[in-house]
């Protein structure tokens, strides 16, 4: 049998999307990355990647995500936290992070839908070289959190032509997780926020080529604590793999995320403080079986660069989407 037609016969990737094309545990919220806000976005650069539009296949799914992620910025650069100016800011977060999701047998508007919420339990280690607050200057100051994220609620419509795959999306931020305007390190952004987007996924059984990228725009409410909105954020992820089995697949990962408009409110004695950053890694993935269904697990590394109002460094994302059935 030829490696294309093991592939056409063996890989099964409308199995794996129920996982894969809900992928975004939307947790963006948790306080990692840097932008925003203390450098804080709520959207979570790097949660889309390969199969991002496929349509989910009907049934209930567990998306299971642990994550790293590592970045620090330089005296020179400064960050607002409540009533906090810190400078020489570094960021470690390890988290895991699990989404229910469920895709109905019904069809939407010739699509699939599939509903979800995210949530997840970590720890986040921010420590400043120099923090100015209403009662003085601090220096090496170190804050360490532990407990709870938001909630993620997440829908999505995707449709499939051959090749080509489609997908829109719709996702928030509840803000209940572990917070204080007090505080260098959270797990939580203190305030509500709504994303929406769509992507795109062109996907070749035969040749094992596949391509995606996942746009979106961010929309945020103030934060009643520190009087502080934060401005309207785009981004954008995207992959591109090659299967070299039925089973074992290699490829590149990447992301943009960009400030579009500047952050306002009483609070923002920064001024508009517009953000950005990029990034580009390796991706691994295997598909096995699993409860005699297809299952899937993923492993990619992200590395940032051109990165402003923000930390920068590096993220690592190891992914298990579990089947569970009808």
């Amino acid at each position: 049998m030829s490696r294309s037609t093991m592939m056409h016969c063996s890989f099964r990737p409308a199995c794996l999307a129920a996982a894969l094309s809900t992928l975004y545990l939307a947790i963006g919220a948790t306080g990692l990355a840097r932008a925003d806000e203390g450098g804080v976005p709520f959207w979570f650069s790097g949660a889309y990647a390969s199969l991002a539009a496929v349509p989910a296949t009907p049934g209930w799914t567990l998306p299971v995500q642990g994550y790293y992620y590592s970045g620090d910025a330089s005296a020179t650069r400064s960050f607002q936290q409540g009533d906090s100016i810190s400078a020489g800011v570094r960021s470690t977060s390890p988290l895991i992070l699990v989404q229910p999701t469920y895709a109905p047998k019904t069809k939407l508007w010739g699509g699939q839908a599939a509903l979800g919420l995210g949530f997840g339990y970590g720890q986040n280690r921010t420590r400043a070289d120099v923090s100015i607050t209403p009662g003085g200057t601090e220096f090496g100051r170190s804050d360490t959190t532990r407990g709870g994220t938001d909630l993620y609620p997440v829908a999505s419509l995707a449709w499939n032509h051959g090749v080509h795959n489609a997908m829109v999306y719709i996702t928030g931020d509840i803000p209940i997780g572990s917070y204080d305007s007090n505080r260098l390190a959270n797990l939580g952004i203190g305030h509500a926020a709504v994303d929406m987007g769509g992507g795109y996924t062109y996907l070749d059984e035969k040749s094992g080529r596949e391509f995606s990228a996942v746009l979106g725009l961010t929309y945020n409410w103030e934060n009643e604590d520190t009087n502080y909105r934060n401005g309207v954020d785009s981004h954008l992820d995207w992959a591109a793999s090659q299967f070299l089995s039925a089973n074992w697949q290699v490829g590149i990962a990447g992301y943009v995320y960009y400030q579009l408009t500047g952050d306002s409110g009483s609070g923002a004695v920064l001024g508009p403080f517009k953000s950005r950053v990029a990034a580009i890694g390796p991706e691994v993935g295997y598909v096995f079986a699993m409860g005699g269904k297809q299952a899937y697990t993923n492993v990619r590394g992200y590395y940032e660069f051109w990165a402003r109002n923000r930390v920068e460094g590096h993220a690592v994302f190891a992914t298990l989407a579990i089947p569970l059935g009808k």
